[in-house]
This record gives C-alpha cells, sequence and structure tokens, in this order.
C-alpha cells in the first residue's frame, strides 16, 4: 500500500492544492507546512504551466504570477528537498504532460523518487494515452493519479480498476474554481468506482466552503480544494500561510478528526 493510500485510512481526507512560487517559494514552502500542521492529509503541489487548460481563472492567474517570479521545475524540486526535512505528509505533484516531457519523463520522475514526492497527476492525460507515464511511475514506486470526470461514463470501471494510490473525481464539468453548488450525481459515479477498485476516490473542482466538503465527504473518501486556497494567496500574499492554516483546519474539523502531519 502506498503512503498516498494509507493517508486515507485515518478518516476521510482533506486535499489542499497551492500553485508552487506563488507569490514566491518560501512563502509556498511556509504554507505547505502550515496545510501539514492544521491536518492535511496529503498535499498538491502545482508546477506553473503557461497553458494550464484544466485551470479556471484564479489558479491561472497563480500560475502567471509564479512564472513571473521565475518558479521553475529544478526550484520546485528544491522548495520539495527542503520541506522532507520536516513534512511528512504524502506530497503529489500536479502539473501537465508538456512539463515532465520536456523536462525528460524519466528524469523527471526518478527525481520525484528521490526527493520524496509520493504521486503525479496530469490532467491533460487521457486514460489511453497514460502508460507513457505510468509505467515509469511504476518503476520508480510513484503513483500516478487517474482523472474520473461526469464524462468518463462507461470508461469509469475501467479507469478504476487500473488506479493508484487515490482517484480524482472530478465533481463537474468545465476547470477548476469556486462553485455555489454541485448538481452532479458523484454518488452513482462514486458506486460504480467502488465496484472496481479498494483505492480510495477523493471529489474536487467547486468545493470551497466547510458546507460543501462535509457533503463530499458524506459520498467519498476525502475532498480537495485548490481555488478557494490559491484566493488565500492572492489575497494575502506573503501573509497568507497563517490564512491557509486556519481554513485548513476549519476544513478538516468539517470533514473529521485533525491531527498534525508534521
Amino acid at each position: 500500500m502506498s503512503n498516498i493510500t494509507k493517508a486515507f485510512q485515518n478518516g476521510k481526507a482533506f486535499i489542499p492544492f497551492i500553485t508552487c512560487g506563488d507569490p514566491d517559494l518560501e512563502t509556498t514552502a511556509a504554507a505547505v507546512r502550515a496545510m501539514a500542521q492544521n491536518g492535511a492529509d496529503v498535499i498538491e503541489l502545482g508546477i506553473p504551466f503557461s497553458d494550464p487548460t484544466a485551470e479556471g481563472p484564479v489558479i491561472q492567474a497563480a500560475n502567471i504570477r509564479a512564472l513571473s517570479g521565475g518558479a521553475d521545475t529544478d526550484k520546485i524540486f528544491d522548495l520539495v528537498r527542503d520541506l522532507r526535512t520536516d513534512v511528512t505528509v504524502p506530497l503529489v505533484f500536479m502539473t501537465y504532460a508538456n512539463v515532465v516531457f520536456s523536462y525528460g519523463a524519466e528524469r523527471f520522475i526518478s527525481i520525484c523518487r528521490e526527493i520524496g514526492i509520493d504521486g503525479l497527476i496530469l490532467p491533460d492525460v487521457p486514460f489511453e494515452e497514460k502508460e507513457e507515464f505510468a509505467e515509469i511511475c511504476r518503476r520508480y514506486e510513484v503513483d500516478f493519479i487517474s482523472l474520473i470526470a461526469p464524462t468518463s461514463a462507461n470508461r469509469i470501471g475501467m479507469i478504476a480498476k487500473e488506479a493508484e494510490g487515490f482517484i480524482y473525481l472530478v465533481s463537474s464539468l468545465g476547470v477548476t474554481g469556486v462553485r455555489s453548488e454541485i448538481t452532479t450525481d458523484l454518488g452513482a459515479i462514486v458506486k460504480v468506482i467502488r465496484e472496481n477498485t479498494d483505492v480510495p476516490c477523493a471529489i474536487g473542482f467547486g468545493i470551497s466552503s466547510p458546507e460543501q466538503a462535509k457533503q463530499m465527504a458524506e459520498i467519498a473518501d476525502g475532498v480537495i480544494v485548490g481555488s478557494a486556497i490559491v484566493r488565500l494567496l492572492e489575497q494575502y500574499g506573503r501573509e497568507a500561510p497563517a490564512y491557509i492554516g486556519e481554513y485548513v483546519r476549519n476544513m478538516k474539523q468539517a470533514i473529521g478528526t485533525i491531527h498534525s502531519n508534521i
């Protein structure tokens, strides 16, 4: 069982996302530590990309700020090396195929293993084309995280059967961003997932409030939040880590027990 899957054994998992380098890497490090101290079970680290096709305007703007500030893949690898001196919570990179491909997929994934990255999410890689990356991930024991969307339909079972770490269930059609209401029949999708795998399932896209988090945690094994956290960085800049820690604590309280992961 991977470190990511184990993170779901303590009850419902809370998985916050942050764009590395927004507004700078020092703030990212402080925010990640605040997340871990306040109960985050897995943390997604976004490697910024110039054309983040799955992202809404909030995270797109964070990507632009991070790239403008000089964040790049090697600096983010160094960030993770620093975090791993005291942060034990599983860490997952979320980025795009071009970032990994241009760096060299084997080189990228081997460094992930070396520095303590537990998983990789590439939202622009369809299931049918994942093997190019998944095979290397298996070799270096990095979970290649699968996404299932409301449009996955008759492919849900097929994707679930091959899933590793956790399944990222996309709550709604479209891109990331805060939503006032989630109307997808997620229960039906989770039922099919659970008929095909024991790998835990976490719901992301559109979740921002403790009430929404509680509602989603009743359906799935965990909850993923990105845009609401990135908004705190946009609002508070270098002062954001304290606000992010409080936000993570409130969200974790809404879905279950809190324990420090640092």
